[in-house]
């Protein structure tokens, strides 16, 4: 039966994903590769999962154009001439609709030949073992499905809060940013997360003028305040405006311009920036209001995502969750990574694998984002470090003191690295607990570090490596000399 479009009624299995994104497509194949009887459920208008859809690959796609026009506007620094050069935007998105098509079939055949049935439907609890699955055909009517174990694996989907007056001025999603004919002359976007200052770079990057308005005292909440504000200053350097500690008080049209206008109160002042286009980036909601999950008496948390534990399990344990639905993290590497100790969970939970049940580990939790200048972090802030008690020492090196930078033309930002002060807590003293770079290549550069952390290293250790020069990623001898000392 194996990438069917139907199953017999009351067909039974050892694993149903709910979800054929990268979260259930990596716990399918998992599943499987144990001797599981698997079927996926995917019931998106089109089959790909958000990373090949509408994020991480369709987003990159169209931030490289911005990429390579930043770089040709530049062309002067460097001795070059190149006159006149142009944005066509009809063009931009065709590249990436052909590049989103084949990594979407891509995607659609290993579904298909997974050596798992797969079906294409809505699903929603019946009961605790039991899913109805609503085919996509106007005629394909419903039929019910049992299983020994599930994983929900269905996604998220975009959200913005209510802001009196967004609706009827209107606004775009990230959604339709990723499908733009025609670049506006300006932007607003609302929000400076990950999705928003990605949207400002591409914007700014094609030449559009660009603000950002962010409840936040600083842009990425999430970052230490030293990371957060050279990403901040390297963008507003190129020309993005941010206008951070700001509470949205409501959206209107200008009757003369057109434009659309954002009200907003800053330290006590009402203040305004208008666009032709606004961007509504606050964030994604879980995609489980369609699920019936009360039925199988599954808990969500208060933010409406699927709740578990480190095994991937729900409060029921039979049931696991993976992926942007259940967080806490939406980044696609850790949803394939949830999927697959999710898979092997529901191995063992069945008896088809031995040992006790397995833990993601996020001590290596990376993240990156696709700005100019670049980000990449890995493993604890300092905030995180203070939180938890513990004591830590940093060290920083700037891109502006950085041959290769000064080479290339990019010297904004810096790497730093976190390491433990003494032995305690399960760490070494000099092991590098955590590190961030802001600047050139720093979502590649990044990966140095996960790896000396993989192995436990200390500052010391790393210092030790040899570095070719002049290369960018010889930068991190620096701060890690400081602190071997």
């Amino acid at each position: 039966m194996n990438g069917s479009a139907s199953v017999s009624p009351h067909a039974e299995y050892d694993f149903v994903c709910l979800g054929g994104g990268s979260a259930g497509y990596a716990a399918a194949r998992t599943a499987r590769a144990l001797g599981l009887r698997v079927a996926v459920v995917e019931g998106g208008a089109e089959v790909g999962g958000l990373c090949i859809l509408r994020g991480c690959m369709p987003s990159k796609t169209m931030i490289e154009s911005a990429n390579r026009f930043i770089t040709i506007r530049r062309a002067r620094e460097f001795g070059l001439r190149a006159e006149n050069p142009a944005v066509v935007e009809p063009e931009i998105l065709a590249r990436k609709r052909w590049l989103v098509g084949e990594f979407a079939d891509y995607r659609r055949g290993q579904l298909e030949k997974g050596g798992f049935d797969f079906l294409r439907g809505h699903a929603s609890f019946i009961d605790e073992q039991t899913i109805r699955v609503s085919s996509l055909e106007p005629l394909g009517g419903a039929q019910e499905m049992r299983a020994r174990t599930f994983l929900i694996a269905t996604g998220s989907r975009v959200a913005c809060r209510p802001i009196p007056g967004l609706e009827e001025t209107g606004f775009w999603t990230s959604d339709d940013a990723l499908e733009m004919q025609r670049l506006p002359e300006s932007i607003v976007i609302l929000g400076a997360g990950a999705i928003g200052l990605e949207a400002a770079h591409h914007f700014n990057g094609l030449g559009a003028r660009v603000n950002v308005v962010q409840r936040g005292g600083h842009v990425l909440r999430e970052a230490d305040a030293d990371v957060a504000g050279a990403l901040e200053e390297g963008l507003a350097q190129r020309g993005v405006r941010f206008h951070c500690g700001s509470r949205i008080v409501r959206v209107e049209r200008d009757a003369a311009s057109g434009h659309k206008r954002v009200w907003f109160e800053r330290a006590g002042q009402a203040e305004s920036v208008a666009g032709e286009q606004i961007l509504c980036a606050l964030g994604r909601l879980p995609n489980t209001d369609q699920l019936d999950l009360e039925k199988a008496g599954v808990e969500l948390t208060p933010q409406g995502a699927v709740k578990t534990g480190h095994d991937q399990r729900t409060n029921r344990a039979h049931i696991f969750a993976a992926g942007d639905v259940a967080g806490p993290y939406e980044i696609v590497h850790i949803g394939i990574q949830q999927g697959e100790v999710a898979a092997r969970n529901a191995a063992r939970h069945l008896g088809a694998l031995a040992g006790a049940p397995e833990a993601i580990d996020y001590r290596l939790r990376i993240f990156a984002l696709f700005t100019e200048p670049q980000l990449g972090s890995v493993g604890m802030t300092e905030r995180e470090a203070a939180q938890r008690g513990i004591p830590i020492r940093t060290a920083h090196h700037a891109f502006a003191d950085h041959g290769k930078a000064l080479v290339r033309g990019e010297t904004d930002g810096f790497v730093k690295l976190i390491v433990a002060e003494q032995d305690g807590d399960g760490y070494a003293g000099g092991e590098i607990l955590g590190a961030a770079a802001v600047g050139p290549e720093a979502s590649e550069l990044i990966h140095e570090i996960v790896v000396a952390m993989r192995f436990h290293a200390t500052a010391a250790q790393l210092a030790a490596i040899p570095h070719y020069h002049p290369t960018l990623s010889e930068i991190w001898t620096y701060p890690a000399e400081e602190l071997a000392q």
